[in-house]
C-alpha cells in the first residue's frame, strides 16, 4: 500500500469509479448505486463541489479533506474555502432501500431534479444532473485529452 493512502472502516483502500445513471425522486432521495454503496458507507457527507455537480465523501475522505481545510490560512481567500464547502456540507444515511435524501438546497444548486450520474472520480463520488454531465463530460479530441496528460506527466 502507498503511504499516505486512506482506507476504508474496513480496512479496504477507498476507491470509485465509474458512470451510474439513476433519478431522483419526488421527495429528493436517491439509490446509491450498489457498486458503489460499500465503499461508500452506510453514513457519508454530501457538499457542493466544483464545476456544479456535488461531492459525495466516505467518512474517512471527508475527514481528511476537512484536515486539508483547516490548514488553510486565515485570510479571506481560506476562508471562503472554508465556508464554501463546510457551510453546505450535510451528513447523509443510506436507508433500508439503498436511497438517500439530498438536502433542497445542494439538489438546487446542483440542478438534480430528475436524471443524475454518479462519477466515481477516485477518493470520492461526483454527483452531476446528467444534462449537465453530458455537457462537460465530453472528450470529442483524443489528441487534447493524450495533450493534457502530457502536460501532467501520465502516461498509459
Amino acid at each position: 500500500m502507498k503511504s499516505g493512502k486512506l482506507k476504508h472502516e474496513s480496512g479496504a483502500d477507498v476507491m470509485f469509479m465509474g458512470e451510474f445513471n439513476h433519478t431522483v425522486d419526488v421527495k429528493g432521495r436517491i439509490i446509491v448505486p450498489s457498486k458503489l454503496r460499500e465503499e461508500l458507507g452506510e453514513q457519508f457527507v454530501v457538499t457542493v463541489g466544483l464545476d456544479g455537480c456535488l461531492f459525495v465523501y466516505p467518512l474517512t475522505e471527508w475527514e481528511a479533506f476537512v484536515e486539508q481545510l483547516k490548514t488553510l490560512p486565515g485570510q479571506a481567500q481560506g476562508r471562503r474555502l472554508q465556508r464554501y464547502f463546510m457551510s453546505l456540507a450535510a451528513d447523509c444515511e443510506i436507508d433500508k432501500q439503498g436511497r438517500f435524501l439530498i438536502p433542497a438546497k445542494l439538489r438546487e444548486l446542483a440542478g438534480l431534479d430528475k436524471d443524475v450520474v454518479f462519477a466515481g472520480v477516485i477518493n470520492k463520488i461526483e454527483l452531476w444532473s446528467k444534462e449537465k454531465w453530458d455537457e462537460i463530460n465530453n472528450f470529442d479530441n483524443m489528441d487534447d485529452v493524450a495533450e493534457c496528460m502530457s502536460e501532467y506527466g501520465l502516461s498509459f
